[in-house]
C-alpha cells in the first residue's frame, strides 16, 4: 500500500528484529530492517522513512553514533531508541543526540505502538518555516538556517520549543505554560530552563529571552 508509514528497524538480535518486524506490519506499518549501524546509515541516508527505531548496541557503528551522523547530514526523520541501556543518564545521552523519544527493553508493545503513533502524528502535521533570532527556523527538518547560511541541527525537544515561542513572538509564555505545552510527560520541574539553556548555547544567548518573575518569550531580532 502506498500509503503505509515507512519505518527502519535497526535492531542486530535477529529473534527480536523478526518479531518486530511481525508486529510492526500487523499494524500496517512498511518495514526495511539493517542489523548494523554500517548499514542502518546507509539505508537512513539514500532511502527516505516515516520514523526510525533504533538499537544502541550495534555492530560497526554504535545507535547513537548513527542517529547523529544522519542529523548532521539534515535527516530529520523522527527516532525511537530501544535500548537494554535505560538508566536516566542513558535516556538523557539519547534525547540530547537527536532522538524524540526513548525506551528501554524489556518493553511493553502496546507502550510501543502508542509511542510511535505519536510520532508519527507529529511528523504528520503541517509545520512552518519561522523566523527567529538569527536566521529561519524550519520546523519541519528542526533546523535553523543563519543569515551566514550555516544549518543548526535541533533536537525534538528543542525545536518543539522553539516552534511554540517562535509561532507567538510577542507573547511571554508562564514556565508552567512551556512545561505543559511543549513536555507534557516530563516529571523533572526544571525541563524548560534545561531546554532553554540547550537552544541558548546552540543558537547565542539572545535567542530566548528571560521575563524576570514571569517566564520566557521569544528573543529579539538582531
Amino acid at each position: 500500500m502506498e500509503d503505509q508509514p515507512r519505518i527502519l528497524v535497526v535492531e542486530d538480535d535477529r529473534a527480536l528484529s523478526r518479531m518486530l518486524v511481525e508486529i510492526l506490519e500487523s499494524v500496517g506499518y512498511a518495514v526495511t530492517t539493517a542489523f548494523d549501524g554500517q548499514r542502518a546509515l546507509h539505508l537512513g541516508l539514500t532511502q527516505e522513512f516515516d520514523v526510525l527505531l533504533l538499537d544502541r548496541g550495534l555492530p560497526a557503528i554504535e545507535g547513537l553514533d548513527v542517529l547523529a551522523r544522519l542529523r548532521s547530514r539534515g535527516v530529520g526523520v523522527p527516532a525511537l531508541v530501544l535500548s537494554a541501556l535505560g538508566n536516566p543518564s542513558d535516556r538523557v545521552e539519547g534525547l540530547d543526540r537527536g532522538a524524540e523519544d526513548y525506551l528501554a527493553k524489556p518493553f511493553d508493545v502496546d507502550e510501543l505502538l502508542a509511542r510511535l503513533r505519536v510520532l508519527r502524528r507529529r511528523t504528520i502535521r503541517e509545520v512552518p518555516v519561522l523566523p527567529v533570532p538569527g536566521g529561519m527556523f524550519d520546523a519541519a527538518g528542526r533546523t535553523v538556517t543563519t543569515g551566514a547560511g550555516a544549518v543548526v541541527v535541533l533536537s525534538e525537544r528543542e525545536a518543539a520549543l522553539l516552534e511554540e515561542l517562535a509561532r507567538r513572538p510577542g507573547q511571554v509564555f508562564p514556565r508552567e505554560d512551556l512545561h505543559a505545552l511543549v513536555f507534557p510527560d516530563a516529571d523533572d520541574d526544571g525541563v524548560v530552563d534545561t531546554y532553554v539553556h540547550y537552544l541558548r548555547r546552540k543558537l547565542g544567548r539572545n535567542a530566548v529571552l528571560t521575563v524576570r518573575g514571569i517566564g520566557y518569550r521569544l528573543g529579539r531580532q538582531e
